[in-house]
């Protein structure tokens, strides 16, 4: 296990160090640039299309809802990245990595809003829901089936198996670190509770992720404030302490500049996912009346997880002072932290908090592998021995070793963004259009609605025709 590991480790420096790092922040770039910086520009539409109620299909019946949608895509992001991957971040690379964070979701934003946007434009109807994603992007905008099936082997194993095990490895170690329990009853427990959901069916998930996401965010970021506000007078010196470090003004822990960037980078993209191809898929779910207005929503969700929620538990881990050159492992780092600041009862609050966002993260994961298998092959056998492997894996990171899952996390990661954002770098085009098309309807005072005849090129889009052309 240990020369696994560190292989991995070997392949995960040449793919961050050389490779992805440029291209995130080059595409991040490209796309603010020509999109007029559209994550920051139409902030106040995003608010306004969360909430949309208005559909496409008048009768209600396919796709998700706005928030559903979201809400899916927030499962997945909002986990442990947001506390265990953020701890590892400022305790190896010092508090200069959530600088890194804040950049690649300012950025991101702006990837996040194109990949989700393409989803939109070339979803597909199946039976009473949406499906579609980057897999089927790739397919109908590019006319590459065997890239697209790449990309939906790679999710499938990314996010429905390695990335649980990410999941499950924090909520054991929280609840090992808190309650001294078994690592074997938490993956009892634990796969118990998914098993029951994820066979269930994409609206249990919906319905579980609704309910349990907005609840654990709210009560976890009014923590985070309470915290803040009882150390106010030491907010200024924290963010000079974050910039110092970001540039390399001043080393902490020997992490230094290089290590900053590289680990903000990397657990800020695993956590908001921006650009990775991972929220497209719950994007295509939506009933909208115009793909832009998803866009708009999964952008807003970037900043709601990196800037909210990782923003959060960055401060009170520098609050606690217990960043530099800390031996605790991502979680237990934190609850250390929230112990310090609020008391023993902080680190039990920690552990069941960790518990609800790695629960809700492992059901959003779950359905991006189910949603893609569906795209290569319709079968209720390779979908029953896909959640059997989901669940396998659930059990696998209980009792495996934080360095391990997340070594794996990172390569794999890196290699599904880089199939993603070639992809959306090559679509962008249409995307721009779109958002032309929806800001022209905006500015004539209308709710925009989009159909495909609006593009000259149509090939590949199935949805979106006129109420003329159904009957």
């Amino acid at each position: 296990m240990g020369i696994f590991e560190s292989i991995l480790g070997h392949v995960n420096d040449f793919l961050w160090s050389y490779i992805l790092i440029i291209v995130l922040i080059g595409l991040g770039l490209y796309f603010t640039i020509r999109t007029g910086f559209v994550q920051f520009r139409l902030l106040p539409e995003m608010f306004r299309a969360v909430t949309d109620k208005q559909s496409y299909d008048a009768s209600g019946k396919k796709g998700t809802s706005s928030f559903q949608a979201f809400a899916i895509s927030a499962a997945s992001r909002v986990g442990t990245g947001n506390m265990a991957g953020v701890a590892s971040a400022v305790a190896l690379g010092g508090p200069g990595a959530l600088f890194w964070m804040w950049l690649i979701a300012l950025l991101g934003a702006a990837s996040g809003f194109v990949e989700s946007t393409l989803a939109q434009l070339y979803k597909e109807k199946d039976k009473n829901q949406y499906r579609g994603g980057p897999a089927y992007y790739i397919e109908k905008g590019m006319k590459k089936r065997w890239l697209g099936i790449v990309f939906a082997v790679m999710i499938t194993f990314t996010y429905g198996l390695v990335f649980n095990s990410v999941q499950s490895n924090t909520v054991s170690i929280a609840f090992s670190s808190q309650f001294n329990i078994n690592p074997i009853w938490i993956a009892v427990a634990l796969t118990v509770l998914v098993a029951i959901v994820i066979f269930g069916g994409l609206k249990s998930i919906a319905n579980v992720s609704q309910i349990i996401v907005p609840f654990m965010a709210i009560i976890y970021i009014g923590l985070a404030l309470i915290v803040l506000a009882l150390n106010i007078t030491a907010i200024p010196d924290m963010l000079v302490l974050i910039f110092e470090n970001a540039f390399g003004i001043r080393e902490v822990a020997g992490g230094g500049f290089g290590a900053a960037i590289m680990l903000g980078i990397k657990r800020g993209l695993f956590s908001n996912e921006a650009g990775m191809g991972a929220a497209p898929n719950a994007a295509a779910t939506a009933e909208v009346s115009h793909p832009v207005k998803q866009g708009l929503v999964q952008a807003l969700g970037v900043f709601f997880d990196t800037i909210l929620v990782c923003s959060a538990t960055g401060f009170i881990i520098l609050s606690a002072g217990g960043f530099a050159g800390s031996e605790e492992d991502g979680i237990a780092l934190t609850q250390s932290a929230f112990t310090q600041m609020l008391g023993e009862w902080a680190g039990v609050f920690i552990a069941i908090a960790i518990f609800l966002f790695a629960f809700s993260s492992i059901l959003g994961n779950y359905y991006y592998g189910e949603s893609n298998l569906a795209y290569i092959k319709e079968s209720k056998t390779i979908l029953f021995i896909y959640r059997i492997a989901a669940l396998a894996m659930v059990v696998f990171g209980t009792l495996a070793s934080f360095g391990l899952v997340w070594s794996l996390a990172d390569v794999t990661m890196a290699l599904l963004a880089l199939i993603n954002l070639y992809a959306i770098s090559i679509l962008f085009k249409k995307a721009n259009i779109l958002l032309k098309d929806y800001m022209r309807q905006r500015k004539e005072g209308k709710d925009p609605v989009f159909y495909k005849d609006t593009l000259e090129d149509q090939t590949g889009i199935e949805c979106w025709e006129r109420e003329t052309e159904k009957e």
